[in-house]
């Protein structure tokens, strides 16, 4: 199935779902977890036939009854499936007559997977009884269509962030809507910039897991190894929805990982200080409220350079624990990528001494200013931030500044995200500065092919760029108070066009304003002389 077909599916599939939603009284929230648990069903049974094929190949016979043994769970884990009893498979669910309870039958083969799979008890959604009959009988048959049914490899993984994006977008499942989804341009400036190919990932604020889906899809195309062999995933996540579809989005892609439901702030529940390779996150920005009295926050190992405290012995907001955590949680050569709010490159009083000490590090490697509308329920723009304790000597006292701010591609009037060439120019950048290499190379592309890198860097070479990008010194950063606003050391690329007439835009503008006005004064004059 070619990239096409899959997108084309994808949107098929989302809108004869979404259609059945409209027609009943469910909301997006109501709706999406049921819903994503039909396409695990569905997913499960599409791998665990392909699956079935190689199991039976590998089967040992019995050199006493000369018959092959029974297949085991153990066999269906190693092709990377789940092992299905009949009445979970989505076959079985699909063909059951309309005189049969659906809704019961959908139930129980959610408790059979997950009697089989303890890591997913009480994960699965087992409220299928609140759907209509219809509807739910409509929707196991959008997903045992032919083209459905023969969906090979990864496919149900692109549907099932798919749904999760499109779930997003509606604000579905959380206070300030779509928390449990980082939109997939932040995630992959971060897997392309960390690269993310072996060992120990962490996402201590993980969502629906996301970072650790792409991480796979990074190991997949780009080391071309089977991802459970190559790295090992730990998430932590606070919120028990966010948490089951963290653990379904593992278990549709196939990656063994450990996500536990707990509040990092007050705990460190993987004990993994000092011990991982990368760490990516989008955390809650500027969360407040957090116990500055809690016994763990003053005992906390992750917090070298302490809480930061007001004046009045409180915590304005979790930014700068945050970063303190994903600093502490690195191995002596690991590297971590996450998203956090703009406010915080300028944050001043104790936040600016931690900053400060985190510069002192040599370990802050790249800033990279996000502009609006790149998320999909909110329209802040933020900045992305990596560290590197593997940094090459020579860039120890030295940070890129990266302003991507004017870097977009415009989806919707409310809706940005990077195009493949501004993906890739962005980590050609990166990876020029981390290896001190001035020639700039794409990971896909090279820079012929890549009109974004051409326009930026004629030479092919990477330079300071004004407006765009700039590798800043600590005395330069100490210069600026230790702001970490890429903007401060890029400066402004002002491009005026000297064929265009201001003169006479402006006094088209002029008079459109007075044509309004007089509109306005018009509509006002018939408003007061209504008679109450």
């Amino acid at each position: 199935m070619t990239q096409q077909n899959i997108k084309q599916l994808e949107i098929e599939l989302w809108d004869a779902a979404d259609d059945l939603r409209a027609n009943s009284k469910l909301t997006a929230a109501e709706y999406k977890d049921p819903l994503l648990g039909l396409v695990l069903l569905r997913f499960a049974q599409n791998r665990f036939e392909d699956a079935k094929i190689e199991v039976e190949k590998k089967l040992p016979i019995n050199p006493r009854t000369g018959k092959k043994r029974e297949a085991n769970k153990g066999d269906y884990a190693g092709e990377g499936a789940m092992f299905l009893p009949e009445k979970a498979k989505y076959d079985y669910l699909a063909d059951l007559p309309e005189e049969a309870n659906i809704a019961e039958a959908i139930n129980n083969a959610m408790k059979l997977i997950e009697a089989e799979y303890p890591d997913l008890e009480g994960i699965l959604p087992k409220n299928y009884q609140e759907f209509d009959d219809k509807l739910l009988r409509d929707l196991v048959r959008v997903f045992n269509k032919d083209a459905v049914k023969n969906a090979k490899g990864d496919v149900f993984g692109r549907i099932y962030e798919f749904f999760l994006m499109k779930f997003s977008m509606q604000g579905a499942g959380a206070q300030e809507g779509g928390e449990f989804f980082t939109p997939p341009s932040l995630v992959n400036l971060i897997v392309n910039f960390i690269q993310p190919n072996h060992g120990i990932v962490h996402d201590p604020a993980c969502g629906s897991g996301g970072m650790f889906v792409q991480t796979a899809h990074f190991v997949e195309d780009h080391e071309h190894k089977k991802v459970n062999e190559t790295i090992r995933v730990y998430g932590t996540e606070l919120k028990s929805n966010n948490t089951r579809l963290a653990k379904m989005n593992l278990a549709i892609h196939g990656i063994e990982g450990k996500i536990i439901e707990s509040n990092s702030f007050y705990t460190n529940p993987h004990n993994l200080t000092g011990k991982c390779d990368f760490v990516m996150a989008n955390p809650p920005f500027n969360v407040d409220k957090i116990d500055a009295k809690n016994k763990f926050l003053a005992d906390d190992d992750r917090l070298p350079f302490g809480p930061p405290l007001t004046g009045k012995g409180t915590i304005s907001n979790g930014n700068y624990l945050w970063m303190q955590y994903f600093h502490s949680y690195l191995n002596a050569t690991g590297r971590a990528g996450f998203v956090m709010a703009s406010s915080a490159t300028d944050a001043g009083n104790a936040e600016k001494l931690i900053r400060q000490k985190l510069i002192e590090t040599g370990d802050v490697e790249c800033i990279v200013a996000i502009s609006n509308n790149f998320f999909y329920t909110r329209s802040l723009p933020c900045h992305v931030w990596f560290f590197n304790k593997g940094k090459k000597k020579e860039n120890k006292d030295k940070v890129l500044m990266i302003d991507a701010r004017n870097t977009f591609r415009k989806v919707s009037t409310t809706i940005n995200d990077f195009s493949d060439e501004q993906l890739e120019g962005l980590t050609a950048i990166m990876n020029a500065f981390r290896t001190n290499e001035t020639s700039l190379r794409g990971t896909k592309q090279s820079l012929q092919e890549n009109d974004w890198l051409k326009t930026h860097f004629p030479k092919g070479k990477y330079q300071d760029v004004e407006g765009l990008c700039k590798i800043a010194t600590i005395e330069e950063i100490k210069e600026q108070d230790y702001s970490l606003t890429p903007g401060r050391y890029v400066g402004v690329s002002i491009d005026i066009d000297m064929d265009f007439d201001y003169k006479t835009r402006m006094a088209e503008i002029h008079n459109e304003l007075a044509k309004l006005n007089t509109e306005a004064n018009s509509l006002m004059e018939q408003i007061q002389a209504v008679k109450l």
